[in-house]
């Protein structure tokens, strides 16, 4: 059977156009660590840009300064699709693609053992022109300043820098405490990247086929059952702690308050996810009755499940959108809503599909 062929829709078009005029003709990041390659062909004839050959289509108003895209729009927009097309289709070897949960645990990680952040990046991306960070978020000031440091350094260094996001740059870190003392990275994101919306009406998780691998092999069940039969363990998260689960040689199942009412972070995810490659969420209750810290790392648990693409079941005591409402601002709760809402929906308590 043929792989089916992914039709962009018009926004999404126009957004890959404007991510492929990073590259030169020949599919090169055009970064700024290489002008001489960058700006000329065979006996010093000049390159033009591929938004700049004349076609209708061209994407319009994008500076020729700019270090880079910063594409943002509402989950299932396709600003993942888009942007690993693009990165696909760049000619380098010198390129690296990362889930921003992922590399902000490395960088902690690394920054740590290396006591450098210019270091730390240097490790994380050796000698890539080309840098793409998929779900780019800031919603602790803590982080806020190390990806201050962080853009800081990637803009120094001339990397050609691609983000996917949610959020337009100036609702990054919308805690009204903290916000305007991010406002000078705001700042200098919109005058770094050109700010590129991909946000039509019409979220396509909502007409994803289920498949029986990968995250969507899973399943979300509605159910008013209260624990499990399955006995519990201590299972290792990293620096001597614990979290009481079942687990298999590949599979986990953990509580609700097991794993989110715990003091655990996308870090203790991710190395669970090197484990076990099968997951059962059970008890989710409604998450307008919980601290929003809760709500936060299952937010956490689902991006980072979602991007390693392993198996999920939840057991819930209501379907998804009906999970998420009534929610005070919990940062990416609708891209949690919209992802639980691909599974295939199970159970017989108030199961609506809004």
């Amino acid at each position: 059977m043929k792989p089916e062929t992914v039709v962009l829709d018009p926004a999404q078009h126009a957004a890959l156009r404007a991510l492929e005029s990073l590259l030169d003709p020949v599919g090169r990041p055009l970064g700024a660590r290489r002008p001489a390659e960058r700006r000329t062909g065979w006996f010093g004839a000049a390159l033009p840009r591929p938004f700049e050959r004349g076609d209708a289509g061209r994407p319009a108003d994008l500076r020729t300064d700019r270090s880079g895209i910063y594409l943002h729009g509402r989950p299932g927009r396709g600003k993942t699709m888009v942007m690993d097309r693009f990165f696909a289709s760049a000619d380098t070897e010198r390129k690296r693609r990362f889930h921003f949960h992922a590399f902000f645990a490395s960088l902690h990680t690394v920054t740590h053992a290396l006591g450098s952040i210019e270091r730390a990046i240097g490790e994380l991306l050796g000698d890539a022109d080309l840098v793409c960070f998929d779900e780019f978020h800031v919603s602790d000031i803590g982080d806020a300043m190390l990806v201050a440091r962080m853009l800081d350094t990637l803009f120094a260094e001339r990397r050609a820098l691609v983000v996917t996001s949610n959020y337009r740059p100036e609702d990054l870190l919308p805690n009204p405490l903290f916000h305007d003392h991010f406002l000078p990275t705001i700042a200098r994101i919109v005058a770094e990247l050109d700010i590129i919306a991909l946000d039509g009406p019409l979220d396509y998780r909502t007409r994803t086929a289920h498949r029986d691998t990968g995250f969507l092999a899973g399943g979300y069940v509605v159910t008013a059952d209260i624990g499990s039969a399955l006995p519990r363990v201590d299972v290792p998260i990293g620096d001597g702690r614990t979290i009481r689960a079942y687990a298999t040689a590949d599979a986990i199942t953990v509580g609700f308050h097991d794993i989110c009412a715990a003091p655990t972070s996308a870090a203790d995810y991710l190395r669970l996810t090197e484990r076990y490659r099968r997951w059962t969420l059970l008890e989710v209750p409604p998450l307008r009755e919980i601290p929003p810290d809760w709500s936060m790392r299952l937010v956490n648990l689902v991006d980072v499940l979602y991007d390693a693409d392993l198996p999920f079941t939840v057991h819930a005591h209501e379907a998804p959108h009906e999970l998420t409402a009534g929610v005070p601002a919990i940062p990416d709760l609708a891209r949690t809503a919209s992802r639980l809402g691909e599974l295939s929906l199970t159970g017989g308590l108030n199961v609506r599909t809004a």
